[in-house]
């Protein structure tokens, strides 16, 4: 009697994990629509320079973060999607993999696990790596101060000296409006477990987005002694945070309206 009882808790054991699977995959496909349908037809995102993104080799993809929800992540992963032949990996924070549909989503279409290498093995493959050095801070910044770069982390140029990677520019413009960021609610963060929950609309704005990939910089030889890397790493990260600032700026000038 306890054999069969247990083999009729394994058989529905199996047939939950099998639903939540389906579930998981529908959840999954409509994000992937919902995505599609935010950047053709609500945000009306226009995408240009791609042809700066080097055809082969390692490259180290750097963009600003902005609007308070990070849904600029998954619209770049969109774009570069359809754009690009070649796999992008971003690292992304735990946080992110929390979430159900989107973590798993995310992971499917290239997110890996965020650590001090950001994706080394990934460049060493050849591959292309896409980051975000402003990290969270990007999304906490006012509206008032929007488009105003925070400090970037020097992580990901450590790694670009290291790999001979060189470092991609881009702008994303149109995220700050459509998510603001007005405020934060500090009750609604504990109770989550998340390092701040933002005060913004529940829904985005219908913004006008602008991506915009600049001319590769160079990763410079590597020095050989730890001085001198770390040197040069600051050196590459001062670059590259003026020369997203300078897109950022210019792009942001270029677009005649934030909003339909």
């Amino acid at each position: 009697m306890s054999e069969n009882l247990a083999d009729v808790i394994d058989v529905a054991g199996a047939e939950l994990r099998h639903v939540g699977r389906l579930l998981g995959e529908a959840g999954e496909s409509a994000w992937d629509r919902f995505l599609d349908w935010l950047v053709d037809d609500y945000f009306r995102l226009e995408v240009a320079g791609t042809e700066n993104i080097p055809a082969e080799g390692p490259a180290i993809l750097v963009a600003n973060h902005s609007g308070a929800w990070g849904l600029d992540a998954f619209v770049l992963q969109k774009v570069f999607a359809r754009t690009l032949r070649r796999p992008l990996h971003v690292p992304a924070a735990p946080l992110v993999f929390r979430f159900p549909v989107i973590g798993s989503y995310a992971r499917k279409k290239g997110a890996i696990p965020l650590d001090p290498l950001l994706g080394m093995e990934h460049l060493t493959a050849g591959e292309l790596v896409g980051v975000f050095p402003e990290g969270l801070s990007g999304l906490e910044k006012p509206f008032r101060k929007r488009y105003q770069l925070r400090p970037f982390s020097p992580g990901f140029a450590a790694t670009a000296v290291r790999t001979g990677a060189p470092v991609v520019p881009v702008s994303v413009i149109g995220a700050e409006e459509a998510s603001p960021r007005i405020g934060e609610i500090p009750a609604l963060a504990r109770l989550f477990d998340l390092p701040c929950f933002p005060l913004t609309t529940v829904f985005p704005l219908p913004s006008k987005w602008l991506v915009t990939i600049g001319e590769p910089i160079p990763a410079p030889r590597r020095p050989e002694s730890y001085a001198a890397r770390a040197a040069a790493a600051r050196l590459l990260c001062a670059e590259s945070e003026a020369a997203v600032q300078t897109l950022v700026d210019r792009e942001r000038r270029r677009r005649e309206t934030p909003f339909w």
